[in-house]
Parts: structure tokens; sequence; C-alpha cells
């Protein structure tokens, strides 16, 4: 690849050392002058301190990888340029991160992207094939780096840590107590000694991230001011059923309508998804990238989905007060009502 303005799209990966040596290495085979601009693309804004956390995480990574580019392209005259993306607007699948990374090239008379086999924007699943057809379908030329990454089959283990271990403990020994009697001395024995071989065995496997000391009691706290509120959706998500039922017209209006939730992916999406079916009158059928696709049966379950209610609890559970306090969907406009063939 001949080129000497680059785009190097950035995530905190294993190969990404490996990545931004081969995007110097390639450019300057064929060029005296290399302008290279390294990016970081996070899923959601920077409002609230979850964003602002996650922005300054990228810029750590921006500041890094400038370094390294400093460093392969030795005497030879490069200029860095860095840039987060997304801050302001809502990422969700690989067409609008296509999409960025072309406004961006276009805006820089870039013409190639070096791609990150291991590329993960933000904290996104990977995504590289269905990105490099994007890429393609807005015309812009993309390179894969050969890099060595590890085998795709390895034990999924992480580092033991008391943290880890601590969590799974209680973790266990409470849901040990739930099934037997929290009362009885023996379940509180037996109960403290299975949980604690749970924890010792089983801690390096359970949790992807340790829990935080601090942020999980405290998301904890707030789930269980959760669950009544949830219960209370629920009913009366039941009386508006029971009303239309009981009504000789039938007034229902089955639809299906993509919603742009602004949670993250992982467990905040999961328990999103999963309040919002657990909701008569609205179904999650598909959750992926912080985008959902819901079908709705009446009109009144469709508004409270666009109203945005749990989606602001949820946020509240696992981030806080602050970030509960958002427009709703309908106001940002990440709704719309679907056919099929656009799913």
């Amino acid at each position: 690849m001949a080129a000497n303005k680059i785009l190097v799209p950035l995530s905190d990966t294993v190969t990404v050392r490996q990545t931004v040596g081969y995007a110097v290495q390639s450019a300057l085979e064929d060029a005296d002058e290399l302008e290279c601009h390294l990016v970081v693309a996070i899923p959601h804004d920077g409002d609230g301190p979850a964003g602002e956390s996650i922005i300054g995480e990228a810029e750590q990574l921006l500041e890094r990888a400038a370094s390294w580019v400093h460093e392969d392209a030795g005497s030879v005259s490069v200029s860095v340029h860095t840039a987060v993306l997304g801050t302001k607007e809502y990422l969700f699948g690989p067409r609008e991160y296509a999409e960025e990374f072309a406004t961006y090239a276009g805006e820089y008379g870039i013409d190639c992207v070096v791609l990150d086999p291991e590329y993960q924007p933000g904290v996104t699943a990977p995504m590289l094939q269905p990105l490099e057809r994007e890429l393609s379908n807005v015309g812009l030329e993309y390179d894969e780096a050969p890099v060595e990454r590890p085998a795709k089959h390895e034990r999924l283990v992480g580092q033991a840590s008391f943290d880890r271990m601590f969590a799974l403990f209680w973790v266990s020994y409470g849901f040990y107590l739930i099934l037997g009697d929290p009362t009885y001395w023996f379940d509180l024995v037996t109960g403290a000694a299975v949980a604690g071989i749970v924890s010792l065995t089983l801690s390096n496997i359970t949790f992807t991230v340790a829990p935080d000391r601090i942020k999980s009691p405290l998301r904890t706290l707030r789930f269980g001011l959760y669950v009544p509120y949830l219960i209370f959706e629920i009913v009366k998500a039941n009386l508006a059923i029971s009303v239309v039922i009981l009504r000789p017209s039938m007034p229902i209006d089955p639809s299906l309508t993509r919603v742009n939730a602004r949670v993250r992916s992982g467990l905040p999406l999961l328990a999103l998804a999963n309040s919002i079916t657990l909701t008569p009158g609205t179904l999650a059928v598909r959750a992926n990238d912080q985008r959902l696709i819901v079908h709705t049966l009446i009109p009144s379950a469709r508004e409270d989905l666009f109203d945005g209610s749990l989606e602001r609890a949820v946020r509240f559970v696992f981030h806080g007060r602050d970030s509960a306090s958002i427009a709703t969907p309908k106001e940002r406009g990440d709704t719309e009502i679907i056919e099929g063939e656009d799913l």
C-alpha cells in the first residue's frame, strides 16, 4: 500500500501496537512524508460521568499511539493528528462507524484506512467483517494489518483477584440462602462453605471485568430501587392491555419499532431489553450495538417506549441519578417505526 495520508481507527486490543507499526511502515514504502490520522470512535456521546471516563481512556490511547508513530517513523518527516469521534452523536453499528470514518477521511483528503483485525469500537463486540463491507459501501479503501494474534480458541480464564472472589462469594452465598433457610444455622454454615469453594475455583472465569468495590454495591442498591419501579410498570402495562382486550373494537396496532437506546452494550443493554420484554405490550426482538428492535402491540405501549422511562431507569441503576437526566428517545429522534424488510 502506497499512501502518505492514512487513517487508523484504534481500540485497546492486543494487536493495536502491531497495527500502528504496520500502518507506518507500509505507508512509508513509497513516500518520503507521512500524515497519520489516529482516531478512536466511541459508541455513545460524552455527556455524563461514564462518557467523560471513556473519552479520557480514548485520549490516553491516542497519546500512546502517537508516540508509536514517531518511534516507527524514525527520522522520516511525519505529522500525527488525533481525534475522538462520536462524542456528539451515537454510533450504533458498522454503518454508522463507516460513515463517520468516511466523513473524517473526506475532510482531510484521506483515501485509505488501516484496520486492526481485533478492532473493537468502545464496548461493543468485534465487528471487523461487517465494518469492512460498510467501508466498501461508502467508497473508502481499507487494508487489514497482517498482525500476529492469539488463537481464537483460548481458555476463557481471567486473572484471579480478591475483588472477583469477594463478589462471587457473596453472590453464591446469597443465592444459597434464598434456596435454603437463612435462619437455620446449618444452612448458614454450609452456604458459607459452598460459596467459599465456588469463589476460589470459579472467580477467574465468572467476571469478564473485576467488580468495583464501590460502584458494584451502589448499583446493587439502585437495582433494589429499580425492581419496585419495574413491577409498577408491569402492572400498569397489564391494566392497559386488559382494557384493550375487553373493548369490543380491540384497538390494537402491532408494529415493529427501532429504538437507539443510550445505554452501553452488555449487561445494561441486556437489562433494558429484558425489562421491555417483561412489560406486557412490548417485546424486544433484537438487541445489538445499543440498537433495539421492539414489537409493540398497542399505541400506548409504543408511546411509553418512546418516552424512555425504562431507559432512564436502567441508566440510573448503572450510572447514577445524573445519568438518568437525558432527553427521551422521541425527543432525540432515536425512534423509528419500521417494516419487516428494514430489520
